[in-house]
Protein backbone atom coordinates (compact mmCIF):
# COMPACT_ATOMS: atom_id res chain seq x y z
CA UNK A 1 0.00 0.00 0.00
CA UNK A 2 2.60 2.58 1.08
CA UNK A 3 6.34 3.10 1.02
CA UNK A 4 7.97 5.64 3.33
CA UNK A 5 11.13 7.65 2.73
CA UNK A 6 13.40 9.43 5.18
CA UNK A 7 14.54 12.98 4.54
CA UNK A 8 17.03 13.42 1.71
CA UNK A 9 20.02 14.96 3.49
CA UNK A 10 22.32 14.89 0.46
CA UNK A 11 20.20 16.53 -2.23
CA UNK A 12 16.76 17.76 -3.25
CA UNK A 13 13.40 16.09 -3.77
CA UNK A 14 11.09 16.96 -6.67
CA UNK A 15 7.53 15.95 -7.50
CA UNK A 16 6.29 15.62 -11.08
CA UNK A 17 2.74 15.47 -12.41
CA UNK A 18 1.38 12.81 -14.79
CA UNK A 19 4.12 12.14 -17.37
CA UNK A 20 1.97 10.17 -19.86
CA UNK A 21 4.79 9.12 -22.14
CA UNK A 22 6.33 12.59 -22.42
CA UNK A 23 9.89 11.51 -21.78
CA UNK A 24 11.39 14.48 -23.65
CA UNK A 25 9.40 16.98 -21.56
CA UNK A 26 10.60 15.27 -18.40
CA UNK A 27 14.21 15.43 -19.54
CA UNK A 28 13.83 19.14 -20.26
CA UNK A 29 12.20 19.82 -16.89
CA UNK A 30 14.94 17.97 -15.01
CA UNK A 31 17.60 19.81 -16.98
CA UNK A 32 16.09 23.18 -16.03
CA UNK A 33 16.49 22.41 -12.31
CA UNK A 34 19.91 20.78 -12.78
CA UNK A 35 18.63 17.48 -11.40
CA UNK A 36 21.49 15.31 -10.14
CA UNK A 37 20.57 11.63 -10.11
CA UNK A 38 23.37 10.80 -7.69
CA UNK A 39 21.81 12.86 -4.91
CA UNK A 40 18.36 14.16 -5.94
CA UNK A 41 15.12 12.15 -5.97
CA UNK A 42 12.09 12.42 -8.23
CA UNK A 43 8.66 11.50 -6.89
CA UNK A 44 5.91 10.93 -9.47
CA UNK A 45 2.14 10.94 -8.98
CA UNK A 46 1.49 8.08 -11.42
CA UNK A 47 0.37 7.65 -15.05
CA UNK A 48 3.84 7.26 -16.50
CA UNK A 49 2.38 5.80 -19.68
CA UNK A 50 -0.21 6.24 -22.47
CA UNK A 51 -1.13 9.12 -24.78
CA UNK A 52 2.39 10.52 -25.13
CA UNK A 53 5.03 9.30 -27.64
CA UNK A 54 7.53 7.53 -25.35
CA UNK A 55 5.54 5.37 -22.97
CA UNK A 56 7.93 2.42 -23.20
CA UNK A 57 10.85 4.58 -22.08
CA UNK A 58 8.76 6.23 -19.35
CA UNK A 59 7.76 2.84 -17.96
CA UNK A 60 11.45 2.09 -17.39
CA UNK A 61 11.73 5.16 -15.15
CA UNK A 62 10.22 3.11 -12.34
CA UNK A 63 13.36 0.95 -12.36
CA UNK A 64 15.74 3.87 -11.76
CA UNK A 65 17.09 4.22 -8.19
CA UNK A 66 16.40 7.98 -8.12
CA UNK A 67 12.78 7.62 -9.29
CA UNK A 68 9.95 7.02 -6.79
CA UNK A 69 6.53 6.75 -8.40
CA UNK A 70 3.09 5.56 -7.39
CA UNK A 71 0.65 3.49 -9.37
CA UNK A 72 -1.73 5.36 -11.67
CA UNK A 73 -4.93 4.26 -13.35
CA UNK A 74 -3.15 3.94 -16.71
CA UNK A 75 -0.69 1.45 -15.23
CA UNK A 76 -3.71 -0.48 -13.95
CA UNK A 77 -5.39 -0.34 -17.37
CA UNK A 78 -2.24 -1.73 -18.95
CA UNK A 79 -1.96 -4.46 -16.34
CA UNK A 80 -5.56 -5.55 -16.92
CA UNK A 81 -5.09 -5.55 -20.70
CA UNK A 82 -1.82 -7.42 -20.86
CA UNK A 83 -3.15 -10.03 -18.49
CA UNK A 84 -6.46 -10.54 -20.27
CA UNK A 85 -5.32 -12.35 -23.39
CA UNK A 86 -6.64 -9.61 -25.65
CA UNK A 87 -10.16 -9.48 -24.24
CA UNK A 88 -12.34 -6.51 -23.33
CA UNK A 89 -9.68 -4.97 -21.11
CA UNK A 90 -7.39 -4.72 -24.13
CA UNK A 91 -9.89 -2.58 -26.02
CA UNK A 92 -10.44 -0.33 -23.02
CA UNK A 93 -6.71 0.28 -22.68
CA UNK A 94 -6.31 1.09 -26.38
CA UNK A 95 -9.18 3.57 -26.21
CA UNK A 96 -7.45 5.30 -23.31
CA UNK A 97 -4.07 5.83 -24.94
CA UNK A 98 -2.53 2.36 -24.96
CA UNK A 99 -2.09 2.14 -28.74
CA UNK A 100 1.67 2.66 -28.30
CA UNK A 101 1.90 -1.03 -27.37
CA UNK A 102 1.44 -1.87 -31.06
CA UNK A 103 4.93 -0.53 -31.76
CA UNK A 104 6.47 -3.09 -29.40
CA UNK A 105 6.40 -6.78 -28.62
CA UNK A 106 3.48 -7.10 -26.20
CA UNK A 107 5.29 -9.73 -24.14
CA UNK A 108 8.29 -7.41 -23.71
CA UNK A 109 5.95 -4.63 -22.60
CA UNK A 110 4.21 -7.00 -20.19
CA UNK A 111 7.52 -7.95 -18.56
CA UNK A 112 8.61 -4.32 -18.24
CA UNK A 113 5.23 -3.38 -16.79
CA UNK A 114 5.44 -6.21 -14.28
CA UNK A 115 8.89 -5.05 -13.17
CA UNK A 116 7.67 -1.44 -12.92
CA UNK A 117 4.56 -2.30 -10.94
CA UNK A 118 6.69 -4.06 -8.35
CA UNK A 119 8.18 -0.61 -7.65
CA UNK A 120 4.97 1.40 -7.88
CA UNK A 121 3.06 1.23 -4.58
CA UNK A 122 -0.34 2.89 -4.19
CA UNK A 123 1.11 5.58 -1.94
CA UNK A 124 4.37 7.07 -0.77
CA UNK A 125 5.26 9.28 2.15
CA UNK A 126 8.44 11.33 2.29
CA UNK A 127 9.87 13.55 5.00
CA UNK A 128 10.68 17.00 3.58
CA UNK A 129 12.10 19.81 5.70
CA UNK A 130 10.90 17.98 8.79
CA UNK A 131 7.34 17.65 7.47
CA UNK A 132 5.49 14.74 5.87
CA UNK A 133 4.40 14.78 2.23
CA UNK A 134 2.03 12.08 0.99
CA UNK A 135 1.79 11.06 -2.66
CA UNK A 136 -1.04 9.16 -4.36
CA UNK A 137 -2.29 9.21 -7.92
CA UNK A 138 -5.86 10.43 -7.65
CA UNK A 139 -7.45 11.12 -4.28
CA UNK A 140 -6.35 10.68 -0.66
CA UNK A 141 -8.77 9.70 2.10
CA UNK A 142 -9.86 12.32 4.62
CA UNK A 143 -7.44 10.82 7.16
CA UNK A 144 -3.98 9.77 5.97
CA UNK A 145 -3.88 7.12 8.70
CA UNK A 146 -6.22 5.05 6.52
CA UNK A 147 -3.46 4.71 3.94
CA UNK A 148 -1.03 3.52 6.59
CA UNK A 149 -3.34 0.84 8.05
CA UNK A 150 -5.76 -0.36 5.34
CA UNK A 151 -3.52 -2.31 2.98
CA UNK A 152 -6.34 -4.78 2.17
CA UNK A 153 -9.09 -2.20 1.63
CA UNK A 154 -10.20 -2.47 -2.03
CA UNK A 155 -12.45 0.58 -1.82
CA UNK A 156 -9.60 2.74 -0.57
CA UNK A 157 -7.24 1.36 -3.19
CA UNK A 158 -9.74 2.31 -5.90
CA UNK A 159 -10.07 5.82 -4.45
CA UNK A 160 -6.31 6.33 -4.42
CA UNK A 161 -6.02 5.43 -8.10
CA UNK A 162 -9.33 6.58 -9.59
CA UNK A 163 -11.09 9.01 -7.21
CA UNK A 164 -12.18 12.53 -8.18
CA UNK A 165 -14.80 13.49 -5.59
CA UNK A 166 -12.63 16.00 -3.72
CA UNK A 167 -11.73 18.06 -6.78
CA UNK A 168 -15.22 17.75 -8.25
CA UNK A 169 -16.61 19.31 -5.07
CA UNK A 170 -13.70 21.78 -4.74
CA UNK A 171 -13.33 20.43 -1.21
CA UNK A 172 -10.76 22.45 0.74
CA UNK A 173 -10.96 20.34 3.91
CA UNK A 174 -7.38 19.39 4.82
CA UNK A 175 -6.41 15.73 4.90
CA UNK A 176 -5.62 14.99 8.54
CA UNK A 177 -2.55 13.10 9.70
CA UNK A 178 -0.26 14.50 6.99
CA UNK A 179 1.17 17.93 6.23
CA UNK A 180 0.53 17.90 2.47
CA UNK A 181 -0.46 15.49 -0.31
CA UNK A 182 0.52 15.58 -3.99
CA UNK A 183 -1.81 14.02 -6.58
CA UNK A 184 -2.41 13.95 -10.32
CA UNK A 185 -5.12 12.20 -12.38
CA UNK A 186 -7.39 15.21 -12.97
CA UNK A 187 -6.04 17.70 -15.51
CA UNK A 188 -5.87 21.30 -14.31
CA UNK A 189 -4.70 24.34 -16.33
CA UNK A 190 -2.17 25.20 -13.62
CA UNK A 191 -1.33 23.44 -10.35
CA UNK A 192 -4.22 23.73 -7.90
CA UNK A 193 -4.25 23.52 -4.10
CA UNK A 194 -7.38 22.43 -2.23
CA UNK A 195 -6.74 22.43 1.50
CA UNK A 196 -3.40 20.66 1.81
CA UNK A 197 -3.84 18.63 -1.41
CA UNK A 198 -1.85 19.73 -4.47
CA UNK A 199 -3.09 18.79 -7.98
CA UNK A 200 -0.15 18.61 -10.39
CA UNK A 201 -1.47 17.06 -13.63
CA UNK A 202 -1.30 19.86 -16.19
CA UNK A 203 -2.01 17.62 -19.19
CA UNK A 204 1.52 17.31 -20.55
CA UNK A 205 0.51 15.01 -23.42
CA UNK A 206 -1.90 17.66 -24.73
CA UNK A 207 -0.61 21.01 -23.46
CA UNK A 208 3.12 20.38 -23.50
CA UNK A 209 3.24 21.59 -19.88
CA UNK A 210 4.70 19.09 -17.44
CA UNK A 211 4.62 20.33 -13.86
CA UNK A 212 7.78 19.75 -11.83
CA UNK A 213 7.96 21.28 -8.36
CA UNK A 214 10.45 21.01 -5.53
CA UNK A 215 8.85 18.99 -2.74
CA UNK A 216 9.81 21.60 -0.16
CA UNK A 217 7.40 24.08 -1.81
CA UNK A 218 4.46 21.75 -1.21
CA UNK A 219 4.95 21.48 2.54
CA UNK A 220 5.89 25.09 3.30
Amino acid sequence: MIQCHAENRHGRDFVVGDIHGEYRLLEQALCRVDFQAARDRLFAVGDLIDRGPDSFACLALALEPWFCGVRGNHEELAQAALGSGGGGDWGLWLMNGGTWVRRHDAEVVRRRLEAALARLPLAREVVVAGKRLGIVHAEPPSDWAQVETADADEALAHQLVWGRRRIARQDTTPVTGIDAVAVGHTIVPVPVQLGNVHYLDTGAFNTGRLTLVEARELVE
